[in-house]
């Protein structure tokens, strides 16, 4: 059996242990150990979970629905856009991987998922939008074809039009 045959991602549910989980990053792992579950009672986030073979949670990722100032993106990108002052984007507002699990693909693997979702979703989004966290997180983002917003170096977008061709 393959690696992907063992991976499953799944909505976050109370079967899911989350209080070993440790990605290196504080606030990602308190995050996860103490306020997903909230977030997804009161509708604030979906948070979603990479589940190996014994069930073992190695990584997460949420998704929520936000707006974008128009005037925020690279004016290459406003030009092919209507005016709206605000424009539908979906957010994926935290992405982490067991530091036991780190190195293996499984952030792509959670990235690719979490556009999936995206994009297969009948809510209109004109883009994926992150806040990396650190460096290292940016550059992440970016080998992922994801902008930087143009005066937020910090903050990524990839048009859903761009990741709508990597799943045809």
């Amino acid at each position: 059996m393959g690696v992907e045959e063992t991976l499953r991602v799944e909505i976050l549910g109370s079967q899911h242990d989350r209080s070993a989980f440790d990605s290196g990053v504080e606030p990602l792992d308190r995050y996860f150990r103490v306020q997903a579950g909230q977030d997804a009672r009161k509708n604030m986030a979906a948070p979603f979970v990479l589940v190996l073979a014994d069930g073992t949670v190695a990584g997460y990722y949420t998704l929520s629905s936000m707006a974008v100032n128009l005037g925020d993106l690279p004016e290459k990108i406003v030009r092919k856009l209507p005016r709206y002052p605000l424009l539908p984007a979906t957010l994926l507002g935290r992405l982490a991987v067991d530091r036991h699990h780190q190195g293996k693909g499984f952030g792509r693997f959670l990235l690719a998922d979490a556009l999936f979702r995206a994009v297969k979703s009948e809510i209109a989004s004109f883009a994926v939008i992150v806040d990396a966290k650190d460096d290292i997180a940016r550059r992440f983002y970016e080998r992922e074809s994801f902008l930087p917003f143009p005066d937020q170096p910090m903050k990524l977008f990839r048009p859903m039009v761009d990741i709508e061709l990597l799943f045809k």
